[in-house]
């Protein structure tokens, strides 16, 4: 029995939904312990599209369990809309294949607002937040002020505490020249809703002890990227949650000694959404095709991502950060069409070569990518489930990037649907 965590080793965006339904036919449980709404996950079954965003990706399998741990943060009327959604679809969404964590903290209509004024106003300095409200509800959270699942529970209690977190707000707000908001007010619309969000509710860190007591098959689903964690991402344009797979067990509550392998998703290139440091960025003709072929908007925002050749290094270094033991490689079929194909495998800062990311946010920008040029394949690998299908090319290619990152690259995606994919190496069978 191995329970396992699969993190994006990127900036997010590099698959994670298709491949945590891929491996949660083997789970007996899905669980996500940080990052809120703004993390997307489209997965295609069937050529059916489910858009997730709070719900774990193991919710369109049925017999599987999905859960919310601790460490997400849940805006409320955001994940009953979300549910209400994919009933329509048909997936059953019941208190018996469906948890949240009685101790995560609740986004509320005030956090949003001022996510959205902080970003209107910060002229060149904007992050590129999604404008959900994760980081000032991480913030309140941080602060001893949230409101969580359980305050849902009792009505003088949930007035005691907004008594507290408004109390903050309201002074920035007013500060702001923004409306005040009324306790009364927020206090009805929760109680209005307790009802449907507590009967999910429950204490996550025991059910999880539990489930790991019957030998249960666990997988950790984590939300964005490491590039994107708070400390060891390209500060300040990250989340405002770690990202990296220890969050697992702070997130959710079970032990480390029960997590067994991490498994990296890779994107067979690179791309970003929002501001900040992007060292092979591709502003041309390239990147535009990448773009298009890859389908790179956002599930949540329907932003356009920008697009870059494979950073070697970055990639080496989150894996060392996070203790990766396998790499997913994902849309490896975006890149069938080009001639050449690069990979960057170091950097040049003020003459010097480096083979890290310095932390400083004003070197991430100055530095210049050193790239090796490897021959495209120029043949179609979409749909290939068999590594001996691939051409020649594209495998030179795999075996450069294992060899540059480090990592043992355990299956390979040739397409979004479920089924299109090469599998090496079984996360839970290592």
């Amino acid at each position: 029995m191995k329970n396992v965590i699969v993190v994006g080793s990127q900036w997010g965006d590099e698959g994670k939904g298709k491949i945590v339904d891929w491996l949660s036919s083997e789970a007996d449980v899905v669980v996500r312990f940080q990052g809120g709404h703004n993390a997307g996950h489209t997965l295609v079954i069937d050529k059916k599209v489910f858009k997730l965003r709070l719900l774990p990706s193991g919710i369109v399998r049925e017999g599987k369990i999905s859960i919310l741990g601790n460490g997400v943060v849940i805006d409320p009327w955001a994940l009953l809309d979300e549910i209400k959604e994919i009933r329509k679809k048909g997936i059953q969404v019941t208190p018996e294949n469906f948890m949240i964590s009685e101790s995560a903290s609740l986004i509320l209509p005030f956090h949003q607002e001022m996510d959205e004024i902080r970003e209107d106003n910060a002229g060149k300095s904007k992050i590129g937040t999604t404008r959900r409200g994760i980081g000032p509800c991480y913030e309140d959270k941080v602060g001893r002020r949230a409101i969580r699942v359980m305050d849902l529970r009792s009505e003088s209690n949930l007035e005691n505490r907004l008594e507290t977190v408004l109390m903050h707000h309201n002074a920035i707000r007013k500060g702001l020249k923004k409306k005040i908001y009324k306790k009364d007010e927020l206090k009805k619309k929760l109680l209005n809703i307790a009802p449907e969000i507590l009967k999910f509710a429950k204490p996550i860190w025991l059910e999880l002890d539990q489930f790991v007591r019957s030998r249960k098959k666990i997988l950790f689903e984590g939300a964005q990227g490491i590039l994107l964690d708070v400390d060891h991402g390209t500060y300040p344009y990250v989340t405002s949650s770690n990202t990296l797979p220890s969050t697992a067990s702070t997130g959710t509550g079970l032990g480390p000694n029960k997590l067994n392998y991490i498994l990296g998703i890779t994107k067979a290139y690179t791309t970003r959404v929002g501001s900040g440091p992007f060292p092979t960025e591709l502003k041309n003709k390239i990147g535009e095709n990448l773009g298009k072929k890859g389908k790179e908007f956002g599930t949540v925002t329907a932003r356009k991502r920008r697009c870059g050749w494979f950073d070697g290094v970055l990639v080496r270094q989150t894996i060392k950060i996070s203790g990766i033991n396998g790499i997913a490689l994902t849309k490896l079929d975006v890149l069938d069409e080009l001639d050449e194909i690069k990979i960057c495998i170091q950097y040049e800062l003020n003459g010097k070569k480096i083979d890290y990311l310095p932390s400083s946010s004003e070197d991430q920008f100055n530095i210049t990518p050193i790239y090796r040029t490897y021959p495209g394949w120029k043949t179609q690998t979409k749909g290939i489930r068999h590594l001996k299908d691939l051409p020649e090319n594209a495998k030179k290619y795999i075996y450069a990037l294992e060899d540059f990152i480090g990592a043992k690259i355990s299956s390979i995606s040739t397409s979004p649907e479920r089924d299109d994919t090469i599998l090496l190496e079984d996360p839970f069978k290592v």
